[in-house]
């Protein structure tokens, strides 16, 4: 089929589409017309990919050029969750979450390039966090690769520019999902904080990927999909002495929780 850029029967590639907002992200993008290929780790997908694995992404780019014979919008989606204050989070447990959520990215982005410099067109969306935006305490491996995924994004979008290319990046709040079921660490407290505030949250995946096709069509370079998102940039923004305040506020509450789970 041929692609386009607006409208529908756009070709879609969604990482960590199984579950989550992955998973609404695909019905969303189906659900307009769109073709889209579900990659994951886990069963149900239509292919297997390994967002670590170089392999794994050279064999989507030949699935995608023998079916489709090109791709509108690559979505850099899956991801882990993890951090943990500075002196309870290992270095295994950075090492990890960098390999996944950064270098994830960054290795699709990597296979693609090539391809959408040679069509003239495309979109590259990474799913991020309101975290590479807004950074509390307790989850400074989290925070550095979010916004290490937006400093990408924003990059990307100036290089590739000149080939008709658009990069666009995601930073959703605490929404409800199933990504703590892949929360890994030492920091029992910060587990029990952000396991919390995702069961609370009253915003859904499918609300967050309704938002995010909104944003992709109007060509946002920042997607904030939720308000919870659009309120904490804004006071960042605009009264950092506050937004200060709050953090270290957070920050102190979540040291007075004690360090249970914590490396001797």
């Amino acid at each position: 089929m041929t692609g386009s850029m607006t409208g529908q029967g756009r070709r879609v590639l969604v990482t960590g589409a199984a579950s989550g907002l992955g998973k609404a992200l695909t019905e969303a993008f189906r659900a307009r017309g769109d073709e889209v290929l579900a990659t994951d780790l886990a069963e149900g997908a239509d292919l297997r990919l390994d967002v670590t694995s170089g392999d794994d992404w050279a064999a989507a780019v030949d699935h995608v050029g023998r079916t489709w014979g090109g791709l509108d919008v690559l979505v850099n989606n899956a991801g882990v969750a993890g951090g943990g204050r500075l002196d309870v989070a290992t270095l295994d447990e950075w090492q990890w979450i960098t390999e996944i959520n950064l270098f994830g990215a960054v290795r699709g982005t990597r296979a693609f390039v090539p391809l959408l410099k040679r069509q003239g067109s495309g979109r590259i969306v990474n799913v991020a966090s309101l975290a590479g935006l807004v950074h509390p305490g307790g989850m400074a491996s989290y925070n550095a690769v979010k916004a290490a995924v937006v400093a990408l994004t924003e990059t990307t979008g100036h290089e590739l520019a000149s080939y008709g290319v658009t990069a666009h990046v995601v930073c959703p709040s605490y929404f409800r999902t199933n990504l703590m079921t892949s929360l890994r660490g030492h920091d029992t407290a910060l587990a029990a904080v952000m396991s919390k505030l995702v069961e609370e949250s009253p915003t859904t995946a499918e609300e967050v990927a309704a938002a995010v096709l909104e944003g992709i069509d109007r060509g946002d370079e920042v997607i904030l999909p939720d308000q919870a998102a659009r309120d904490a940039y804004a006071l960042k923004v605009g009264d950092r002495a506050t937004y200060d305040a709050v953090m270290r506020a957070q920050a102190a509450k979540l040291d007075r929780m004690g360090n249970e789970g914590a490396p001797a």
